[in-house]
């Protein structure tokens, strides 16, 4: 506690010098002069929210995991709310309930645990709606859906085939729709992937990424965010499977503005020369069972391994959202002390339950017992 109250003290010390601050080790950057206002927004993709607004989000993130995990504090923030959780794109072979047992599933357990515990441990109770509860569009118009959730939950996170589901029910809804995952972008997940980056490196701004795999929806959603944190974004994709191109159009429109570089090629050697961070994720999503042989075929040369490595910085490092299959990224990288894939699964946790703050709070202050937070007061120059 000492050593922590000595480095606020340094910390607050460089801020009135002008200089940047370091909050347990996560670099902040220049303070923002300007509150953003996040309460109630609906969260469907990262090309709606500004870098600054993005950072709020990364912020309250890691002061509460500082301050439950490291500190033990108790916060039941949400006390009396509750979460729909609407899982459309799921295993067929999945049956997991929150109240009761969980059955372990490979594609959804971990996500499904990671959301529920969050939640819970702000006093919140998440309810999960089974594919037999809720078809979208097909028992009950998407509008209804939306007008019934509206009602009765305080919140809906839904992992959905199509965006477009999720556009329905966010104009319709009045209550905040967050995108657990569609075919076009998976938000969540990117922002635990930045704040495991943030804890390691102490700063994003200059990092490169290097991407390998499917032009997929988590490609898309690094595209429409990366820039936005001068950050730099390699990725290699199989011909035919490249991201998408309004979204390309869109994310050479951001590179540009930032000053930071694109680059979309069909080399995973040349994607990955220089890059700070090594990342891939599933060749085949739900929805593609059909096409596995002709996609593993297809990726082949796209497996991440030292070979991989060797050509990326000195400092590279590891991410993947899990599960991991071994045609995708070997032992060696998987498990090597440059891996941050378990800290990046952890931080799933932490930025589901910042966005949920975000959902009842105006600005990235909390109140606990009469005490703001402690990010809140070091931005404040208290």
């Amino acid at each position: 506690k000492m050593l922590f109250n000595l480095r606020v003290l340094l910390n607050n010390a460089a801020l009135r010098n002008g200089q940047h601050f370091v909050v347990r080790n996560f670099r902040c950057g220049q303070p923002l002069q300007n509150k953003v206002q996040l309460k109630g927004r609906d969260l469907l993709t990262l090309k709606d929210f500004t870098g600054e607004e993005i950072k709020y989000m990364l912020w309250l993130s890691a002061d509460l995991k500082h301050r439950i995990k490291q500190k033990g504090e108790y916060l039941p923030l949400l006390q009396g709310k509750a979460l729909a959780m609407i899982f459309e794109k799921r295993s067929t072979r999945t049956r997991l309930s929150t109240e009761t047992v969980l059955f372990f599933s490979k594609v959804l357990f971990i996500y499904l645990f990671f959301v529920c515990v969050g939640f819970a441990l702000l006093g919140g109770h998440p309810c999960f709606l089974t594919t037999q509860d809720i078809h979208l569009g097909v028992n009950e118009s998407l509008v209804d859906t939306a007008r019934v959730l509206s009602g009765m939950t305080d919140a809906v996170l839904a992992r959905v085939y199509k965006q477009s589901d999720l556009d329905i029910l966010a104009k319709e809804a009045s209550i905040p729709i967050v995108n657990g995952l569609s075919d076009s972008y998976h938000p969540i997940q990117i922002l635990a992937d930045y704040l495991t980056l943030q804890e390691h490196y102490g700063s994003l701004k200059g990092l490169t990424l290097s991407w390998i795999g499917d032009g997929n929806n988590i490609l898309h959603s690094f595209m429409m965010s990366a820039a936005k944190f001068g950050m730099h974004l390699q990725a290699a994709t199989p011909k035919g499977y490249e991201p998408d191109p309004v979204v390309t159009k869109l994310a050479e429109q951001y590179a540009k503005e930032n000053g930071t570089k694109l680059s979309l090629t069909n080399d995973p050697l040349e994607a990955a020369r220089g890059s700070n961070v090594l990342i891939t994720d599933t060749w085949i999503s739900m929805g593609q069972e059909e096409e596995k042989k002709k996609r593993l075929q297809d990726f082949r040369d796209y497996k991440i391994t030292m070979k991989t490595a060797k050509v990326a910085a000195s400092d590279w490092t590891f991410l993947h959202c899990l599960p991991r299959k071994q045609d995708e990224v070997d032992d060696e990288v998987f498990y090597s002390p440059r891996s941050l894939v378990f800290p990046e699964a952890e931080n799933r946790k932490w930025t589901i339950m910042g966005k949920c703050i975000l959902k009842k709070t105006s600005s990235i202050t909390m109140l606990n017992e009469g005490r703001s937070s402690e990010i809140e007061r070091i931005h404040n120059g208290e």
